[in-house]
């Protein structure tokens, strides 16, 4: 490098060196990022969004017109997620993640629309070919809510309720998870890497298995396991409810009774389950025959 050369690089270095820094600067949002997660049955689900105030508009019907797509919120596209398949309003949805719009047609009948197009801000870019479920919605009337929401509510063992409130509007879509096809699933692998001492997760498989009664065949295959690594109140306990959850009193009778004695060299594990196991034991001795 020639001086000359040398000296304008050390110029612009010195030069360069004078330019400060863009900082990133951080003010508040009218539209706040907001995230909600839940799970229902062993289904996570969850939704990412910018949360709107109303600040005295009118909002459906005007600020979100009737007859057009809405974001269901403000800035990028409002996200839902589904770690498994699961049925929304009884329409099966493949497990992923969506951008989430509702399409308010008028007063009465709204669609809530998922797309698989994840990048959009907005409805810049939407297309309706990336659609993958249009679900027909009724808004009900509530009292005022200045900040729209997601909300769950009613969650049970493989359904809940997931609701969009804004202004005095709210919509439900009701959701269903594959709880049992997960749980066996899960039954399955952990059985596959149970450790050769582990007779608990044979046992607690089992014992889920009880009401069930198309794997009872199965579940007596895997309480025996249980009883084969390490016999114990509890598996004989197990082994009992299953038998008489098929009816099958007599072995039942027996299976408590081994229970019970079994208990007595596990006094402070036993007393737990000693007032149901004898309760058992009382009707199922009545019922042998």
């Amino acid at each position: 490098m020639t001086k000359h050369l040398l000296s304008l690089f050390i110029l612009f270095l010195s030069v360069l060196g004078s330019v400060p820094a863009t900082a990133q600067l951080k003010l508040p949002q009218a539209s706040p990022e907001a995230f909600v997660k839940q799970t229902i049955g062993l289904t996570e689900i969850s939704i990412q969004y910018h949360s709107p105030s109303v600040r005295g508009r009118k909002i459906f019907g005007n600020l979100v017109p009737y007859g057009q797509l809405w974001r269901a919120g403000a800035n990028e596209a409002t996200l839902i997620k589904f770690a498994d398949d699961v049925y929304l309003n009884h329409e099966r949805v493949p497990a992923g993640t969506y951008s989430f719009f509702i399409l308010p047609e008028n007063e009465t009948d709204w669609n809530i629309v998922l797309n698989k197009d994840t990048t959009l801000w907005g409805l810049e870019g939407y297309s309706e070919l990336n659609d993958v479920a249009y679900l027909r919605v009724t808004p009900q009337k509530v009292d005022h809510f200045e900040t729209m929401q997601f909300q769950f509510s009613d969650i049970g063992v493989n359904k809940g309720k997931l609701h969009m409130v804004w202004e005095n509007s709210k919509v439900t879509l009701e959701i269903e998870t594959e709880v049992e096809k997960k749980a066996l699933a899960n039954i399955r692998q952990a059985l596959k890497e149970a450790n050769s001492d582990d007779w608990f997760i044979w046992a607690q498989s089992a014992e889920y298995m009880i009401p069930r009664k198309e794997h009872h065949e199965e579940a007596l295959k895997w309480i025996n396991k249980s009883i084969s690594v390490k016999e114990n109140f509890y598996n004989n306990w197990v082994k009992a409810r299953l038998y008489a959850q098929n009816q099958e009193f007599q072995e039942a009778a027996n299976l408590t009774a081994k229970a019970m004695q079994l208990g007595n060299t596990e006094p402070e594990a036993y007393k737990v389950y000693a007032k149901e196991i004898e309760a058992a034991y009382t009707i199922w001795k009545k019922r042998r025959f």
